[in-house]
């Protein structure tokens, strides 16, 4: 009987301090919880074309979307300035072709689809500082 007692005491002690701060079930929690995460594109259906949002520092462009290879050499992306002088003797037209179209393991504007050739040339010289 006492264990009995000693248990019952020891739930109700839980439930009566715990519940008034247990907000994980308020509906603004719960709306948060389950918000889409992204969108589906279907097939047939209009493409949404991304437009440019202003202009972005290189930096703002390099963390957005460089950062991932140029920033770990992931897949041979020049991340030192050594890296980035070999392919610079090759020229900044050369660069910006590749950045643009995409070369070898890179994708086309490198994952930046509404970044403005400017931008992307930002991106680079930000790069090529060894950033």
């Amino acid at each position: 009987m006492k264990k009995l007692t000693a248990a019952l005491l020891m739930m109700s002690a839980t439930v009566a301090v715990a519940a008034p701060f247990d907000n994980s079930l308020t509906e603004e929690a719960i709306k948060k919880r389950i918000a889409p995460v992204g969108t589906v594109y279907l097939a047939g259906a209009e493409p949404v074309v991304a437009e440019p949002t202003g202009p972005r520092t290189g930096q703002q462009v390099y963390q957005a979307s460089c950062f991932g290879c140029h920033g770990t050499g992931a897949l041979g992306a020049p991340k030192t300035k050594a890296d980035w002088d070999t392919r610079l003797a090759k020229g900044m037209d050369v660069l910006m072709d590749h950045a643009i179209n995409g070369f070898n393991a890179m994708p086309p504007r490198g994952t930046c689809m509404n970044c403005s050739d400017e931008e992307i040339k930002d991106a680079i010289e930000f790069m090529m500082k060894g950033n």
